[in-house]
């Protein structure tokens, strides 16, 4: 116990204490005693209180609640209560209150009184609900937001908060991603590469992190995402977590892309306008030398080689472009039969030695294995090795070197691959440039430089070939003026038993070449009457039409054993025309092929549907015409097909 000094200096620092408002309760809540901080806080001077009840310094909706008898009850059953609340001043003002009432009780447990002891927060408590409004405020504008996903992640990236703007352009609900790993918006490949944890290691360095790139939606979609990831710390410098802002640029992304197309489209028909004059201009000359009067047979026999070269270009110029539209189109497919490496090399040698000749270069090949058997097309892998070589050839100042090099190798998982390797001592690759050569038209840019760079889809169709035999092509070079190489990876077929199994090869040398009856139905006349002048000079009886009438009606006197018919001519349609010779139903049957400029495979299916055996594509070589007709049997009747 205090003695009474003490507890006289007890009473003076009570009485004196300005902070608090201390004072005592009877046991039925009446005011017994009132110190310096109760006036100040309060309003009330000690002869105004006390012997009131101490209910006076509460609101009336507490006072209708009774909530004053319950402060005290609790104190009296649990010896303490404490709570927080609006309590009123003696002016009726209102101030924000912490309360605490302890029960005091002497030795035999007899309640005396209640000590109350209060304080006005009402400053702090004005405070914390600035900032609370200042949060609801800012919570309001996040979650309001729409063009931007905002939202938190915990310090190990677990999603913690979620606004409307998130909502809209990744497709999730509050409920469906709160508590998951942001890694949910990220493609396979980023997360097998941990682009995730990277971005969050960056930011943890750095302070931030800022990219773009694919992101995944909840269906599975990509958008083209702007993001910035902020690390956020604490007073003490702990890691809170993370903010991350996304932007969808996905349209953005769109608009340049279209605009990089158009420009490489403008390219693109600058470059095709250029390589189409090039073989066009030997042509013309050549025509005009074989029409001059008192020239002789060598210099004929040369510009129908010079014709013969060029237009065999023109063709190459437009297969390529034929076939990158069935690539994109999903309409292009290659054979699946074994075949040789060493056979596609010697092919793809025979079409490049010209302009490696031309070029002056050296060409090495080194075959380092033998029997390197691959499951494909050969005259397909040929084309890309050929374009391979044709690019080296190109892109190598005169009288360079050309390494040609093939052999076995141990790919991925252990499994064999046949690794052939095209490598020059040209001008070489930028680094930078390493991955977009691939793309379709990428050379255009620069065609001024390059006037015979090609039409820039030989490497996009190579590579395109290539992954559709299961393989690889790849490009490397130690930097411009340092030549460069392209390697095609292939799976090693397991067994060659089944080598040379495919069904047998008509060749013009085998072919049987019988007289036949040919009636050729095309509007150019140029067209036709060239065809009837080739087939006319290998012993065939050739009868030749400009429209469709005029050829239902040589046909029904001439009674041809094939009918090599044009689709687009004005007028009566090739399809037509084909329906109606079908109507006839002459036996033998006439053997009736497309010969036309329309290749794609509803083109196919609608000569098929009108009654046609074989769809050609032009320009078609004299060599599968020649193979067509000396397959035809006698009486007319077998379907043929290449």
């Amino acid at each position: 116990m205090l003695k009474e000094p003490e507890d006289r200096l007890f009473k003076i620092m009570a009485d004196q204490v300005t902070d608090y408002a201390i004072f005592l309760l009877s046991p039925e809540g009446l005011v017994l005693s009132w110190n310096a901080g109760a006036a100040k806080i309060k309003g009330f001077v000690a002869g105004d209180i006390i012997g009131k009840h101490f209910s006076t310094f509460y609101t009336q909706p507490d006072i209708d609640r009774r909530w004053p008898d319950h402060e005290l009850r609790l104190a009296r059953t649990e010896g303490r209560f404490e709570d927080a609340g609006w309590r009123m001043r003696k002016d009726g003002s209102r101030f924000w209150a912490n309360v605490i009432i302890t029960a005091l009780r002497d030795e035999k447990g007899e309640l005396l009184a209640f000590s109350k002891i209060t304080r006005d927060l009402t400053t702090r408590r004005e405070q914390e609900e600035e900032l609370r409004q200042s949060e609801e405020r800012f919570r309001l504008l996040v979650e309001g937001v729409q063009d931007y996903a905002v939202y938190m992640l915990s310090p190990e990236g677990i999603v913690t908060s979620w606004n409307t703007g998130a909502r809209r352009i990744k497709g999730y609900d509050a409920a469906d991603i709160i508590g998951r790993h942001f890694s949910q918006f990220y493609s396979s490949e980023d997360i097998d590469a941990n682009k995730p944890w990277a971005e969050l290691a960056m930011a943890r360095e750095h302070g931030r992190a800022e990219e773009e790139g694919w992101r995944l939606r909840k269906d599975g979609s990509r958008f083209w995402a702007r993001v910035v990831v902020t690390a956020l710390y604490d007073a003490t410098g702990a890691l809170h977590g993370f903010a991350k802002v996304t932007q969808d640029l996905t349209q953005r992304r769109q608009s340049e892309a279209l605009a990089e197309t158009a420009s490489k489209v403008n390219d693109f028909i600058a470059i095709l306008a250029h390589e189409l004059r090039n073989p066009l201009a030997p042509i013309r000359n050549a025509v005009r030398l074989q029409l001059l009067p008192n020239v002789d047979q060598d210099k004929k026999t040369m510009a129908s080689e010079i014709i013969d070269r060029q237009s065999a270009q023109l063709s190459r110029i437009v297969d390529d472009l034929l076939d990158i539209t069935r690539i994109n189109r999903g309409t292009f497919s290659v054979e699946h039969a074994p075949c040789d490496i060493a056979n596609v090399i010697e092919h793809a040698i025979e079409t490049s030695r010209p302009g490696i000749e031309a070029a002056r270069h050296t060409l090495d090949v080194e075959i380092l294995d033998k029997h390197l058997v691959v499951e494909g097309d050969e005259l397909r892998l040929a084309q890309v090795l050929s374009n391979l070589i044709n690019n080296a050839v190109r892109y190598t100042p005169v009288g360079g070197h050309i390494t040609v090099t093939a052999s076995r190798q141990q790919g991925r998982e252990g499994h064999p691959e046949v690794h052939v390797s095209v490598a020059d001592n040209g001008r070489g690759i930028a680094p930078e440039m390493i991955k977009p050569i691939f793309g379709l038209f990428v050379q255009a840019k620069d065609h001024a430089a390059r006037p015979s760079a090609g039409l820039g889809v030989g490497l996009a169709l190579a590579r395109s070939i290539v992954e559709l035999h299961h393989g690889t092509l790849e490009a490397s070079s130690a930097g411009i003026g340092q030549g460069a190489e392209f390697v095609i990876k292939m799976p090693l077929l397991k067994s060659a038993s089944r080598l040379g199994a495919g069904a047998p090869v008509v060749s013009e040398e085998s072919a049987p070449q019988l007289s036949r009856r040919v009636l050729v139905v095309d509007d150019s006349e140029d067209a036709a009457e060239g065809l009837s002048g080739l087939l006319s000079a290998r012993g065939h009886l050739v009868k030749t039409a400009h429209d469709g009438g005029r050829a239902i009606e040589i046909f029904t006197e001439f009674c041809p054993d094939i009918v090599l018919l044009d689709i687009g001519m004005p007028g009566m349609s090739g399809l037509e025309v084909a329906r109606r010779l079908r109507e006839r139903n002459r036996i033998p049957r006439p053997f009736i092929v497309a010969v036309t400029g329309w290749g794609k495979a509803e083109d196919e299916a609608r000569t098929q549907d009108a009654g046609f055996d074989l769809h050609l594509v032009k320009p078609v070589e004299e060599k599968q015409i020649m193979e067509i007709l000396g397959a035809l049997p006698s009486a007319g009747n077998q379907v043929f097909a290449l």
